[in-house]
């Protein structure tokens, strides 16, 4: 399962992280070690700067290649309802 977090503000240059879960742990527990901060360094930098984050989008047949070509796209804000609700509401 691949998935994307939105993070309440941007820490540095980043708004988004997406991730992958194996069949070994499930999306719930892999957000509570995000949460704890164990887990990718970004996000963990992010928890530790006191900054929130919210599953934004959940593909539930990703694997890590699909976890790969979103990344390589680098287009995290367009793949994000959140993202896109604010532009919609931003556009004149």
């Amino acid at each position: 399962m691949v998935y994307l977090l939105h993070f309440e503000r941007a820490y540095k240059h980043a708004r988004h992280y997406l991730g992958f879960v194996n069949g070994a742990e499930s999306l719930e527990q892999r957000l509570k070690r995000h949460r704890r901060g164990d887990g990718a360094k970004l996000v963990k930098a992010v928890v530790q700067a006191g900054i929130g984050f919210e599953l934004a989008r959940v593909w539930p047949d990703g694997d890590r290649h699909l976890e790969r070509q979103l990344k390589n796209r680098k287009e995290s804000p367009r793949l994000c309802p959140i993202c896109s609700k604010c532009r919609k509401v931003v556009k004149p």
